[in-house]
């Protein structure tokens, strides 16, 4: 009888995305660091690596968001595989700091 070959499991392939994402503005310095170091740890859990983080600081948005005109903006590029993406979103919609979040896919190149 023949044997019959089992499939190979594939890595799952990891991708480049940033996150984009507006934190509460009421909040001190300390907390805001540690909703980014909240973030990043979320992304490091979810397999991912961090290739650069910018902060960009207090700005105001473009519409009134929970009351706010406006928030602390954080971006950060990644590369993680994209099963993992639902994980994170899941993360950050419970983050009661973060008002908004994007994620994008970045290119390759």
């Amino acid at each position: 009888m023949p044997s019959i070959p089992l499939p190979i499991p594939t890595p799952t392939r990891v991708r480049p995305y940033e996150l984009i994402f507006i934190a509460h503005p009421d909040l001190d310095e300390a907390a805001f660091q540690a909703v980014v170091e909240r973030v990043k740890a979320a992304i490091t859990k979810a397999e991912g690596t961090i290739t650069h983080v910018d902060v960009w600081g207090k700005k105001p948005l473009a519409y009134p968001i929970r009351k706010r005109r406006e928030g602390y903006y954080v971006l950060i590029h990644m590369d993680m595989p994209a099963t993992a993406l639902p994980q994170l979103e899941r993360f950050l919609r419970l983050q009661e700091p973060i008002m908004r979040f994007l994620f994008v896919r970045r290119d390759e190149h």
